[in-house]
């Protein structure tokens, strides 16, 4: 036994560097905190050149060119500075997957085609790493998705800061996840497309049938006659009585339309996600105000005839449209990190800097169902907040300070602990000089 107890020890001592981030979470601050001659692109309004904002209890009291700043607030000089609202992820995993290869590390589904009682937010790691390389690059807001199935459950909207999954929970559950079947059955050989149809039908007819039983419980809820309760079937209830909306899965145009057609008869308030066609069925999601969250712009264009920039333009296609809209990374492939790029991208093929800044800020906290608490530099929203030497969007902008909930974050991770490793390698063998930044 005692050498069972050493070499599990050991292990433990070997793998512990990759379950935790050492980054320690931001301290709620004792006093007010004043970001004083930057300038403050308030998203929602004007941008305030030379302007401050005045922090107090993880709230924003006051935003302006001429803020009165009380007795015993803490000063930070952002003159020459830029002050935006915490970016959003609007579609991610983050905090459920470290390591793809690692399955112990990988807490982002379950077992089973049908679960909407999963939540995401008992699972999230506070102590993932990929936290920090997140967030460095302003970063601060997610929606943490759980996978697989037909239906997989519900989302949160997380800070990526915080000791606990209490602590970084801002919104839980978001929405229920369901991922619609692929519609196209047709293959040239005739027993492929039977079995892609009967595949298809099947998943279907789990998605309704799951939505018919749902309602069948409500009704029995409401009118005392059950004898027990369902927790799968009580997941259900918030989104029958339209607390929260139903995040549909669908990139391909006759996904896009079946879904729309189902949600509108099923009277549920639906969010379209992935929607690489949905440009192609603008009329129909304005219609029913339906939005629709981008997932990933960096792609190939998904049809041989199709433009090389069919996905970089998608986001304008459907701001042309009037339909609502914010964009996400493709963080199965990419880091979510890059996130601005992909709004950046967007902005690039036609849409308006503005809309495109918002897709990633406020557009995203209203589909998310947090437009009331951030996005935006407005009084009375929480104090979520980065500090910039440009423009986000632009890949040459460092973040310098970040703030969540008032709360200071620590901006270092992996990425910039190796920076500063292998800056001092180059130094060690005179090939850069002591004082000089590679960044700048």
């Amino acid at each position: 036994m005692r050498f069972l107890a050493v070499a599990i020890l050991m292990t433990l001592s070997a793998v512990s560097p990759t379950l935790a981030s050492d980054q320690i979470p931001g301290a709620a601050a004792d006093k007010p905190i004043a970001l004083v001659g930057g300038t403050v692109h308030t998203v929602s309004g004007a941008v305030i050149r030379g302007g401050a904002v005045l922090i107090d209890r993880g709230k924003i009291v006051e935003v302006g060119a001429d803020v009165e700043i009380p007795e015993g607030t803490v000063w930070v000089d952002t003159e020459g500075l830029h002050i935006y609202p915490g970016l959003i992820e609007s579609h991610s995993v983050l905090g459920l997957i470290e390591i793809n290869a690692i399955l112990s590390s990988a807490d982002h589904q379950e077992v089973g085609a049908i679960k909407p009682n999963v939540r995401a937010e008992v699972a999230i790691n506070p102590d993932s790493e990929r936290l920090p390389t997140t967030r460095a690059n302003g970063i601060l807001l997610a929606l943490s998705v759980p996978t697989g199935g037909e239906i997989s459950g519900t989302s949160t909207v997380i800070h990526l800061d915080g000791w606990t999954t209490e602590d970084m929970t801002l919104l839980a559950p978001a929405g229920m996840h369901v991922r619609w079947p692929n519609m196209n059955v047709k293959h040239p050989d005739t027993k492929v497309a039977k079995q892609r149809k009967d595949q298809r039908d099947a998943a279907l007819k789990r998605i309704r049938d799951t939505f018919d039983d749902a309602r069948a419980y409500q009704k029995g809820k409401a009118s005392g006659t059950l004898r027990a309760s369902d927790l799968r079937l009580d997941a259900m209830l918030p989104v029958l009585d339209r607390t929260i909306p139903v995040f549909v899965h669908a990139d391909e145009y006759r996904q896009t339309e079946a879904a729309v057609d189902w949600a509108v008869g099923e009277k549920l308030q639906l969010v379209i996600v992935g929607g690489r066609d949905a440009w192609r069925s603008a009329e129909k999601l304005k219609a029913h105000g339906v939005p629709v969250i981008v997932q990933g712009l960096h792609r190939m264009p998904r049809r041989r005839w199709e433009g090389y920039d069919a996905a970089y333009t998608a986001p304008k296609r459907l701001y042309d449209a009037g339909v609502k809209f914010c964009i996400a990374s493709n963080g199965d492939i990419q880091p979510h990190r890059n996130l601005p790029y992909h709004a950046a991208m967007a902005a690039a093929y036609g849409l308006p800097k503005e809309e495109a800044l918002k897709s990633v800020t406020l557009h995203a906290a209203d589909i998310l169902g947090v437009g009331d608490r951030v996005g935006s530099i407005e009084v009375g929203k929480d104090a979520t907040l980065i500090v910039t030497t440009g423009d986000p969007l632009e890949i040459r902008t460092h973040v310098t300070a970040a703030y969540v909930q008032g709360k200071p974050v620590d901006l270092t991770s992996r990425h910039t602990q190796l920076y500063e490793k292998y800056r001092k390698k180059y130094q060690q063998l005179g090939l850069i000089d002591s004082d000089a930044d590679p960044r700048n």
